[in-house]
């Protein structure tokens, strides 16, 4: 079995020896000390059913935990007895798990740690070589994190808008090290969507595979960025295009729209351009008009500006982000853009300019940076 498959199964494992009786913690611990036995003796002797193979492990390691505490001698005797025989059902469990993991009353930071391990099963070192922090740090984001949880029951979970956007967060980090979290974050989705019927979670994941099918032209091969207008469109993935539009579809079909089926429904359009010449604006406003009213979020109107610029002429969108707090992330960055296309090439210079020294990463201050000097040149 290979390493995306065994992740795939330990939320249900994890969600079986919670039903028993283990805390969230020292289920999670045992789940984790079972998943280092698989790898090292699987290769060799691969079980027919992996998922009760770390579920028969994952609970012998808990009773060995538990034994070795002699202050817990009298729970022992019951934690000894046989679970019930036959098949537990697991697909509720594995539902309140993301939720637990995704707790309101977690910091984002720790409730993405905790998913990407429990969830995702990924070990704590390649959370932390993701995350570029030391494996020690990372172990006690989580450590704190179970602890924070553990008066937490699996029937009292946290809710499905903290459990998208703690996904969505993961994959908004891309690749850093041996992992790569935009992939590990759809493949949580999908399992994630495979048990919720809910159209919001349909949303995220077709938001995620829009974007995705994009990846592999946003940089150039020198690694510098490639904005959405100068891409490459021959090599987006059209088959990841196709089933992000299919499942959209199908989640805008039961009527019961949310902010990541509208952030989609944008991507969609942009996709389903052949040309930046080609692209539907006047929809993308009439798309963006439906997030600001879901979310009233300022990013969404910064946007909301940018495609207005582009749907109605640059000086319209200039009167939008005229409305807008010019300290908002971005906010210089599309005012150049805008000035630019309106024919204002020294005053978008400028911006340019100040964006790019604003700018929060390396890649996107190369790109104002690289802009600016574009249009002083040409001047």
């Amino acid at each position: 079995m290979d390493d995306v498959r065994l992740r795939e199964i330990v939320p249900a494992v994890i969600g079986v020896l919670v039903r028993r009786g283990a805390d969230f913690a020292s289920a999670e611990d045992a789940v984790q000390e079972a998943l280092v036995s698989a790898v090292a003796n699987w290769p060799a002797d691969p079980p027919r059913d992996p998922q009760g193979w770390l579920v028969t492990v994952s609970w012998r390691k808990h009773l060995d935990q538990l034994r070795s505490g002699r202050a817990r001698a009298g729970r022992e005797v019951a934690y000894d007895l046989e679970p019930p025989p036959g098949p537990v059902p697991t697909a509720d469990d594995t539902l309140r798990l993301y939720f637990l993991c995704a707790h309101p009353t977690l910091p984002p930071a720790s409730a993405v740690a905790l998913t990407l391990r429990a969830v995702g099963g990924l070990t704590t070192r390649q959370i932390a070589e993701a995350y570029l922090v030391p494996e020690p740090t990372m172990a006690q984001r989580i450590s704190r994190a179970k602890r924070r949880l553990a008066a937490v029951r699996l029937d009292e979970p946290g809710d499905l808008p903290t459990v998208l956007r703690v996904l969505y967060l993961i994959y908004n980090e891309g690749h850093s090290g041996e992992v790569d979290l935009a992939t590990e974050a759809i493949r949580v989705t999908r399992q994630l969507a495979a048990v919720a019927d809910e159209p919001e979670v349909a949303g995220l994941l077709a938001l995620e595979l829009l974007h995705h099918a994009r990846r592999d032209a946003r940089t150039d091969a020198t690694g510098r960025l490639v904005p959405l207008a100068e891409q490459d469109r021959s090599r987006w993935d059209p088959a990841m295009i196709a089933e992000g539009v299919a499942v959209l579809q199908a989640a805008l079909a039961r009527d019961r729209l949310g902010e990541y089926q509208a952030q989609a429904a944008i991507a969609a359009l942009h996709a389903d351009a052949r040309s930046v010449e080609e692209t539907d604006w006047v929809q993308i406003v009439e798309w963006y008009d439906e997030l600001v009213g879901l979310t009233g979020s300022p990013v969404a109107r910064l946007n909301r500006a940018v495609a207005v610029g582009e749907a109605d002429g640059a000086l319209a969108g200039l009167a939008a982000l005229a409305e807008l707090d010019p300290a908002l992330p971005r906010h210089t960055a599309a005012s150049a853009y805008l000035h630019e296309r309106a024919g204002r090439l020294a005053e978008a210079a400028d911006r340019y300019a100040a964006a790019a020294r604003a700018a929060s990463n390396a890649a996107e201050r190369d790109h104002l940076t690289r802009q600016a000097a574009r249009l002083r040149q040409s001047g």
